[in-house]
């Protein structure tokens, strides 16, 4: 489901049309969108894929990255069905909170060949570029600019204190959240638990990166609660803290919350 920004519906268009035209170039398969007839700014994405791996090759290609970002900048996004989630992508030990992708399968898995020359030696340089163990794609995604404008949807009647998160899951998809105020207080919910509440209802299990964004001169840091179900549900995550001017700071979860209370104490 996407909600378009107010003036904004002639690059939408344009920009589904160039990801419909790439899927059907590189046979990943189509692309439909259809406008909600109740609202003239919401659109709904349709995906029919050739395959479970053409989906994959889908979510790992830098075009499709980048025209997603895009996307990102004019519209809300708000995922409603994945049909094409592999449960073996992920080698889960013991504990969740130290779920990782196994390198040999799904996103992370070599699609075509990108070795040298043969008899060519590979330099000290070289050594580390291949895309199999690139880990820069996800960099392509605005994730902070994702979380500012969730903030805007936040319900901070009381406090005025507006926060906006966006949790990039393992398979590239992006989930946003934005804090939700009671009158009686105790039933607030933090942006950061809205996404990631809003990821498992969904179905994705396994998470990158989180980006949380405050109207403040302080970078504003998870409260204890969040910790602790960013720890249970996503590991250790990357978690980016910024404000609504450029600064910004990245932290490992494991940092912000040291000696946690997992499923190895119980």
């Amino acid at each position: 489901m996407i909600d378009v920004a107010e003036g904004h519906e002639p690059a939408f268009l344009a920009i589904a049309r160039e990801l419909s035209a790439l899927m059907a170039r590189k046979e990943y398969g189509r692309a439909d969108i259809v406008r909600d007839e109740s609202s003239a700014l919401r659109f709904y994405a349709v995906r029919q894929w050739a395959n479970s791996p053409a989906a994959q090759a889908s979510h790992a290609d830098p075009e499709v990255q980048t025209l997603i970002t895009q996307l990102f900048q004019i519209a809300r996004v708000t995922h409603l069905v994945n049909g094409v989630t592999r449960r073996d992508v992920f080698q889960l030990e013991e504990r969740r909170a130290y779920t990782r992708a196994d390198r040999r399968l799904g996103f992370d898995r070599r699609m075509k060949d990108a070795g040298r020359v043969e008899g060519e030696r590979r330099n000290q340089k070289e050594r580390r570029t291949g895309p199999r163990r690139s880990r820069d794609r996800s960099a392509t995604v605005d994730l902070v600019g994702i979380a500012r404008r969730a903030r805007e949807n936040a319900d901070a009647r009381f406090s005025q204190f507006k926060v906006g998160a966006a949790l990039e899951a393992a398979d590239g998809a992006i989930i946003s959240g934005c804090n939700i105020e009671n009158a009686t207080y105790g039933l607030t919910i933090c942006a950061e638990r809205v996404a990631m509440f809003k990821a498992l209802s969904d179905g994705h299990r396994a998470f990158r990166r989180i980006a949380i964004v405050a109207d403040t001169d302080t970078l504003t840091p998870p409260c204890g609660a969040c910790r602790q179900i960013l720890w249970e549900f996503g590991g250790n995550l990357e978690v980016i803290l910024a404000n609504l001017k450029a600064d910004e700071s990245k932290h490992m979860l494991k940092n912000l919350l040291p000696l946690p209370f997992d499923a190895r104490l119980l």
